[in-house]
């Protein structure tokens, strides 16, 4: 289960309420979805908006080194490893596709306090309260400059950027730092999961089963339905999605950098490893990678992510000049597969160029055009890829005949005479 609000832990914000009353632009539920909720009216030059705040024990966050929060941001200032500098955010918005004409009608902000999580929602009673919350959302990120979110680099952040300049009057804030942990999660477990949302992410990363939650594609009619006049009670649901999502995303932050800061501790399977491998080599670790590559080999990936990380693998290992690792790897690699296929060609080169074995070469090269043929008449490997990929080894065969002898001519003119290309057939190199 997530965590859940303490008993008696939900405060509102001190503020004046002197000239109480409502312009006659505000929905008349407003004062009831407050008085429901236990929010409070806060207001600022530019106007008024609704204000919640909550606390939630949540497990202590985790402590990540610089290195490993560099494998997401690398040229990230040195306070981003000070979790009291993160601010968490998620908006709720009155369309998916973003744009201009889309707002960002409630804005969950949350930061580490106290041992546990202090949420902060801030809402437009009316599209008239926006730049009132715009200001107050600017003052919170000034107050902790490092922004994390999920998917906020590509939706959240633009969009509210995109309000502030609408305003023509509120600057945007500017974080020091925005650490977006998206990406990560499909690197470690993207390949488990196949869906990588917030929810699944929750429930099979985290453990944690949120309960009945309303479908996202719902919150924007139900927003606009209650600025038309419609009763507050609809809204509950979402104020309740938005604090749910800010807590998986915290929990969620901790796991992902628990995993990039020890792997070997934190891991819980061979996938998770496979991804923090394929984090590190992307952002040119390649000593770490190397390491991480052959524990999640060793620790059984499935076949098809085995494939691959044997291939990475060779590929660092031949770029450090360990031959002697990457030709493991190719040898146990070869087949009908696209790792599979390039291998072949990767042995057939080393075996060319670097032990100046041209028969050998040879040989490789000859049974790779069998394995093609076979994938051709399986319909395993798409036309066009097929023909490709016979080019190039028909190729290499030449020149590696020319570099064998005669003898190596002969045969070839002898099979050509009993085996065919094939016929092409559609679909994917297996993988």
């Amino acid at each position: 289960m997530p965590p859940v609000p303490l008993q008696g832990q939900r405060v509102t914000n001190a503020v004046d309420h002197e000239g109480g009353g409502m312009a006659a632009d505000i929905p008349r539920g407003s004062e009831r979805l407050a008085h429901i909720l236990g929010a409070s009216m806060k207001r600022n030059p530019y106007g008024e908006h609704l204000a919640l705040r909550c606390w939630f024990g949540q497990p202590a966050h985790y402590a990540p080194e610089t290195a490993a929060l560099r494998l997401l941001v690398p040229d990230a200032p040195e306070d981003i490893a000070d979790p009291q500098q993160w601010l968490f955010l998620d908006t709720e918005t009155t369309g998916l596709a973003g744009g201009t004409g889309t707002y960002a009608f409630l804005v969950g902000i949350a930061w580490w306090d106290g041992g546990g999580l202090e949420v902060e929602q801030l809402f437009m009673r009316e599209y008239s309260d926006e730049p009132s919350l715009l200001v107050t959302l600017a003052e919170r990120v000034a107050e902790r400059r490092v922004l994390v979110t999920f998917n906020g680099k590509s939706f959240d952040w633009p969009l509210l950027e995109t309000r502030y300049r609408m305003t023509r009057t509120i600057p945007p804030p500017l974080p020091r730092a925005h650490l977006d942990f998206l990406h990560p999660a499909r690197n470690l477990w993207g390949r488990r999961l196949g869906s990588i949302r917030l929810l699944e992410l929750e429930r099979h990363v985290l453990g944690w089963d949120r309960g009945a939650d309303i479908m996202s594609e719902l919150i924007p009619r139900t927003y606009l339905n209650f600025v038309r006049g419609g009763p507050p009670e609809p809204l509950l649901p979402i104020f309740h999605h938005n604090q749910m999502d800010l807590q998986g995303l915290a929990g969620l932050s901790s796991r992902v950098l628990s995993l990039l800061t020890d792997p070997e501790t934190h891991g819980q399977d061979a996938l998770e490893l496979y991804g923090v491998s394929r984090m590190c080599e992307r952002r040119g670790e390649v000593k770490r990678a190397r390491q991480l590559y052959e524990q999640s080999i060793a620790s059984k990936l499935p076949t098809e992510t085995d494939r691959a990380a044997r291939r990475s693998l060779a590929r660092l290992a031949k770029r450090v000049g360990d031959f002697g690792l990457a030709r493991e790897q190719w040898e146990s690699t070869l087949g009908n597969s696209r790792e599979g296929f390039e291998s072949y060609e990767q042995l057939a080169i080393y075996y060319e160029h670097r032990a100046r074995d041209p028969h050998n070469a040879l040989a490789i090269v000859r049974e790779a055009l069998a394995e093609l043929r076979r994938a051709n008449h399986l319909g395993t490997i798409s036309p066009g890829a097929y023909r490709q990929t016979q080019l190039r080894f028909e190729h290499r065969r030449t020149r590696l005949e020319r570099k064998a002898g005669p003898c190596c001519s002969m045969r070839r003119r002898q099979g050509s005479a009993q085996v065919g290309n094939g016929d092409s057939t559609s679909g994917d190199i297996a993988r």
